[in-house]
């Protein structure tokens, strides 16, 4: 089955077979493709100070770059979240490493700000491309298993989320430093190409009818069954939340860091923006089960976004650090919690539409929140923009614990009756 055979949802000529690798193998490709492509989406992370400087960017204008990939993943996810199950997984990854190629080269090669938007809007098209074909990859190849299904889902995403701004930091260290990490990512997702495209690809979920492939390629407006939209809206509800927290950590959060501790080195920069992020990853390996642990999560992450703040004007670098990966650790267990609620929800032949409207809210707060706080940053300084971030954050929480907790004492009663 050739890729462009499966793009053009054309029926399978006999043929040579391709690689037909075994399962672990296929586990493994489906989660390096969104790891590797959610890396070049944050290797700009510690480079945004150098762009600043370089190109006279604003605290808006880095805020508006960030969001450009963003939007642009949240617009992917509507637009062909479900595109995987017409044209099959494989198929999906590629064209997803293909644009993501792309993307990252204009980045790389940007010498304004609207160059630099187009450059993060690929990369956005390409992980929402790969986020829904990824997760439905794990979920077929899991079919048992979907909690380990869920957890590597988000083991990779978050991951390559988390290894981003450390990479950028250390990549920057050589000549070039706001284009070399690219060209060497380029290379990487070159290299990736070669297993995809000689993999013995699986059919696809569901094939579309004669003469109906494009409009099942159309976008749909997802759905969720009667009993499943209470644990949908609320995992929504803390993607939106636990995200916005990420995204202040992604674009805004080096410039504050380095004032706030005196630092102008990039690694440091980057594995300090990147320890909320990586402490998220982690969780997801760890076996926790208990019917409060919801709400005892946002509790944590409340917490740990004020303490943040507070580390910040001290300035403290011993409590932004534990305050980090605290932050971190109460997001993984609390998101990781409600993503496999729903993934339980959902039937198979739907997986990959709504895992991919579960993204779209829970990436609006990657982006929605940093752009207010780039503008109001212009207008009361980022000092205070942080602050009262993290008030509401806090408060967010608070809100969304109470409504975990209500849901959890609820199924504890049906339980016991």
């Amino acid at each position: 089955m050739t890729v462009l055979n499966e793009l053009r949802m054309r029926p399978v000529d006999a043929g040579p077979r391709g690689w037909n690798a075994s399962v672990s193998a296929r586990l493994v490709l489906a989660g390096v493709v969104i790891f590797t492509l959610l890396i070049g989406a944050n290797l700009a992370t510690p480079l945004y100070a150098l762009l600043a400087g370089r190109l006279g960017l604003s605290p808006l204008d880095i805020t508006a770059a960030f969001s450009s990939y963003v939007l642009a993943l949240v617009a992917g996810l509507i637009l062909f979240g479900h595109w995987s199950d017409h044209i099959g997984r494989r198929a999906t990854l590629v064209l997803a490493v293909l644009i993501g190629l792309a993307g990252g080269l204009v980045f790389g090669a940007a010498e304004n700000l609207p160059t630099l938007a187009a450059g993060r809007a690929l990369q956005g098209v390409a992980v929402a491309l790969a986020t829904g074909a990824s997760a439905a990859a794990l979920r077929d190849l899991l079919p048992d298993r979907p909690e380990w299904a869920s957890r590597f889902t988000l083991l990779a995403s978050f991951g390559g989320v988390a290894a981003g701004p450390v990479i950028g930091g250390l990549l920057s260290l050589l000549p070039d430093p706001t284009r070399t990490p690219f060209v060497i990512h380029a290379a990487v997702l070159l290299l990736l190409l070669v297993p995809l495209y000689l993999l013995d690809a699986r059919p696809a979920i569901r094939p579309a009818a004669n003469g109906a492939a494009l409009a099942a390629l159309r976008p749909r407006r997802p759905t969720v069954s009667r009993g499943a939209r209470g644990t949908f809206w609320l995992a929504a509800g803390v993607g939106f939340l636990s995200f916005a927290v990420f995204g202040f950590c992604l674009s805004l959060a080096p410039g504050y860091f380095a004032v706030a501790l005196h630092t102008q080195s990039r690694p440091l920069i980057g594995v300090l923006a990147a320890l909320t992020l990586g402490s998220s990853a982690l969780s997801q390996l760890l076996s926790v089960r208990g019917r409060f642990l919801v709400p005892a999560g946002l509790a944590v992450l409340g917490l740990s976004v004020l303490l943040i703040a507070v580390a910040g004007a001290a300035p403290s670098a011993w409590l932004l650090v534990l305050a980090s990966v605290t932050a971190g650790a109460g997001q993984g267990i609390a998101f990781h919690m409600v993503f496999n609620d729903v993934a339980r929800a959902v039937e198979p032949a739907r997986h990959a539409q709504i895992i991919s409207a579960v993204y779209v809210i829970t990436y609006l707060g990657s982006a929605l929140p940093v752009i207010g706080m780039g503008a109001a940053a212009g207008v009361w300084g980022l000092p205070t923009v942080v602050a009262g971030f993290a008030a509401v954050v806090a408060a967010a929480c608070a809100v969304l614990a109470v409504v975990a907790w209500r849901r959890a004492c609820s199924r504890r009663a049906a339980a016991i009756s």
